[in-house]
């Protein structure tokens, strides 16, 4: 086995495949599909998307300073991959694939009500990085669409059938390897 050597690029596959949903329920809105986003910080609960400024969704999240990362599941994947090859420049996105926009509780922009979790954030910084801005954020309040909470109040998240995206290609996650901390764990 030998390796080959590739120039410099983005290669760490897989990442979360998310709508992100900006603007206001009042006013002009849209949503715009994300692959370049992730966690920071545990407290305060901090997250980051990733945006080309000639995008039609970064001066409306610059504006407001607000959005959603509305998490995508199997039944959403098709809304998922529209949203990231349509510009909301020419169509509404909500209105083209029937997805209801919902007040979310803490921010202005709408939460697509048809995803299982909705994290609303606040933009804390804007970093400019060359072809893409990050938008640095706290998020500010989550919500769980309760058909995934067991007795307990338990959410399941696995049972949403979230997906990734890896190099130009939409997966469902698979079977489960393990729980955190299988590897040290007496056996029985």
């Amino acid at each position: 086995m030998g390796k080959d050597i590739w120039k410099p690029g983005t290669v760490l596959y897989p990442v979360p495949a998310v709508m992100v949903s900006c603007g206001t329920m009042e006013g002009e809105k849209n949503i715009i599909t994300i692959a370049w986003a992730g966690t920071i910080n545990t407290a305060p609960a901090m997250t980051y998307i990733s945006v080309r400024p000639e995008r039609y969704s970064y001066e409306m999240i610059k504006k407001t300073g607000e959005f959603v990362i509305n998490l995508t599941t199997e039944s959403l994947v098709r809304a998922c991959d529209y949203c990231g090859v349509k510009s909301g420049r020419d169509i509404d996105k909500f209105k083209d694939l029937k997805l209801t926009s919902a007040k979310a509780s803490k921010v202005s922009a709408p939460i697509i009500y048809e995803s299982p979790v909705n994290i609303e954030c606040r933009v804390k910084d804007i970093i400019p990085l060359g072809t893409h801005h990050m938008f640095l954020a706290e998020v500010v309040a989550v919500s769980v669409s309760n058909e995934f909470m067991d007795k307990t109040g338990k959410f399941h998240f696995n049972n949403t059938k979230p997906v990734c995206y890896s190099h130009g290609e939409y997966f469902g996650l698979g079977n489960k390897l393990g729980k955190f901390g299988f590897s040290v764990q007496k056996k029985r």
